[in-house]
């Protein structure tokens, strides 16, 4: 179960969930594709080697493939590791699993929600979040795939939550 799921408080749904998106595997996966590369050719050639060398050349040829599998998979880690959703209630960003780093809003002390989208981010759906509470410093959070999406279900769920209070407001004073 995910983070937000695990922590709801009573009466809170999930309206809506996203994460980084996938471009952020591109540099682990070039990174990776190097070294799994030339930890390969280094394997190769070590098979046609008949000498003392083979070895060696086996020996790193397989760090060589350990170390770009490390690389994809802190790539995979970092993007599982993210979860933004907006609830009935709050906006709540988690990132990491070794070291957590959680941001926990109520929706009725959202002062603002930007979205910063280059070229390649408006082109592949991606771009940085920053929330804004009232009060507080901007939190900005790169690579988050649909940041507009995410940006109108917080904006929705505010103005919800400002029309329940109004009538709540109209009930009293009618009363």
């Amino acid at each position: 179960m995910s983070y937000v799921d695990n922590n709801l408080i009573s009466g809170e749904k999930v309206l809506y969930k996203t994460g980084l998106h996938w471009v952020v595997l591109l540099g682990p996966a070039v990174v990776g594709g190097f070294f799994g590369l030339t930890g390969l050719a280094l394997l190769i050639g070590s098979m046609r080697e008949k000498n003392d060398s083979a070895r060696e050349l086996a020996a790193a040829g397989s760090f060589l493939m350990v170390v770009a599998a490390a690389c994809i998979f802190a790539g995979i880690i970092r993007r599982k590791g993210t979860e933004m959703a907006v609830t009935n209630k709050r906006v709540i960003i988690k990132t990491g699993l070794l070291r957590r780093r959680t941001f926990e809003l109520l929706l009725s002390k959202v002062e603002s929600i930007g979205v910063e989208e280059g070229l390649m981010g408006r082109m592949f759906g991606y771009g940085s979040v920053v929330v804004r509470g009232t009060g507080g410093t901007p939190e900005p959070f790169a690579n988050v795939g649909h940041p507009l999406e995410f940006r109108r279900q917080v904006q929705q769920q505010i103005e919800a939550s400002d029309q329940k209070q109004n009538s709540f407001k109209g009930e009293l004073i009618n009363a």
